[in-house]
């Protein structure tokens, strides 16, 4: 079922026109939207799936925006069930504490907070904390562990009734939030202006750089509304006077950014060495050239057809395919080469949030873990392959019955 959707033909950015296809997946559910049961005669809804790239600003972004509100008011997406992600938000909190001399006098605020998974540290460490987080069921989970959190979306009117009560952010952070975001230039002004006067921004994103040199063509989806090369973000960021004085190219999601910014008429900060190389590294991918953009659409096809020609092969030597991990990224994957249950007999995930439900689109059933012992598929399908090696070593035990691990991206790989 194709739905009435609101069509983004200016860019969210600078205003200009969207002439330029990045990648055209089609018509995709949303990729979060797991279902509560299969019945046939139901039809998931499905809105048009287009990366568009600006012409003038180079930001990469969906064409199509689908209201944040259907999307995040009720969230499967549980950070604290990654243990990695955990960790990455733990040594976070140390670095950040250190590196900018945080104490019980400070205030942190954290955009997107999810269930506390990392606001949890600077609580443990006496620090005052807010969190803001758009969906009300992850926010409460936050609440119960002892993190104070606001249910509610983040833009300009909520950072100056934030700041009219009082609340200034000596931190403020956001980790794989500013994708989510469909109004931009309101987000990046209610930044700045809840950022006090020598305060630090810091922000996570996947990088746009890796996802092109690795075809992460999985990572688009409709929550993901912007995609971003460090140029576009000095460039969103200089418009609402926030001035960017170090990053950090992370191995997270495949390859991200941590960007460190201040007030453009606070306290002046020495630019780190990370500022140059990560502009000179986008500058030899011509980032800044339109034609640079082009021949993504190819290699997602090759990808579709290395997929489609594994399982095909997998069904008729006999073989049995199963997945893991019911991540956003794996609906982006499936629903685009029109795979289904009747290709991959299950996905297995650690969340108990999912299990018991349907991914979107394929309506494949998801179950714990544990189905991997009793059924002991000959294939594991890796949808999170930013996780693999978390999955793989955790998961080991498929090697008894010689299963096999497998990750469809950027090509299709045997574990």
């Amino acid at each position: 079922m194709s739905v009435q959707h609101e069509t983004t033909l200016a860019c969210r950015f600078c205003g200009e026109a969207l002439r330029t296809s990045f990648a055209d997946l089609g018509e995709t559910p949303l990729a979060n939207s797991y279902l509560n049961d299969a019945d046939p005669d139901t039809a998931d809804p499905r809105y048009p799936l287009h990366a568009r790239v600006c012409d003038s600003c180079f930001l990469v972004q969906v064409e199509d925006a689908v209201p944040a509100e259907e999307i995040f008011s009720d969230y499967a997406y549980f950070s604290s069930f990654s243990t990695s992600w955990v960790a990455h938000a733990e040594a976070y909190t140390r670095m950040a504490t250190e590196r900018f001399d945080l104490g019980p006098s400070s205030s942190v605020v954290e955009v997107a907070s999810n269930d506390g998974y990392l606001l949890q540290h600077f609580v443990k460490a006496g620090i005052p904390v807010l969190g803001i987080e758009p969906a009300a069921n992850v926010a409460k989970t936050a609440e119960a562990n002892g993190v104070p959190t606001m249910a509610a979306f983040f833009g300009l009117d909520l950072a100056t009734s934030l700041r009219n009560e009082g609340t200034r952010a000596d931190l403020l952070l956001g980790n794989n939030v500013l994708a989510h975001v469909p109004d931009l230039n309101d987000f990046v002004a209610g930044l700045a202006h809840l950022l006090s006067e020598d305060g630090v921004l810091t922000m996570e994103f996947p990088h746009l750089a890796r996802l092109i040199e690795d075809a992460q063509f999985d990572t688009i989806y409709h929550e993901h509304f912007s995609y971003f090369s460090l140029l576009v973000v000095e460039n969103v960021f200089a418009r609402h006077g926030l001035r960017l004085f170090d990053v950090e190219e992370l191995p997270t999601h495949g390859g991200s950014l941590r960007i460190f910014a201040s007030r453009s008429d606070g306290e002046t900060r020495q630019e780190g060495d990370g500022l140059a190389k990560v502009r000179r590294d986008e500058t030899a991918m011509a980032l800044d050239k339109i034609e640079s953009y082009a021949g993504f659409q190819t290699r997602v096809e090759a990808i579709r057809d290395g997929l489609l020609t594994f399982l095909a092969k997998a069904r008729a030597d006999g073989k049995t395919v199963a997945a893991y991990g019911a991540a956003a990224k794996g609906n982006t994957l499936l629903n685009y080469c029109g795979v289904d249950a009747s290709q991959i007999d299950f996905v297995a995930d650690v969340s108990d949030q999912k299990q018991g439900k349907f991914l979107p689109g394929s309506r494949i059933p998801i179950v714990a873990p544990e189905r991997l012992r009793d059924t002991k598929p000959d294939f594991v399908l890796i949808l999170p392959w930013n996780l693999k090696r978390e999955i793989t070593t955790a998961h080991d035990y498929i090697a008894d019955w010689g299963g096999q691990f497998v990750v469809a991206v950027p090509e299709l790989t045997f574990l």
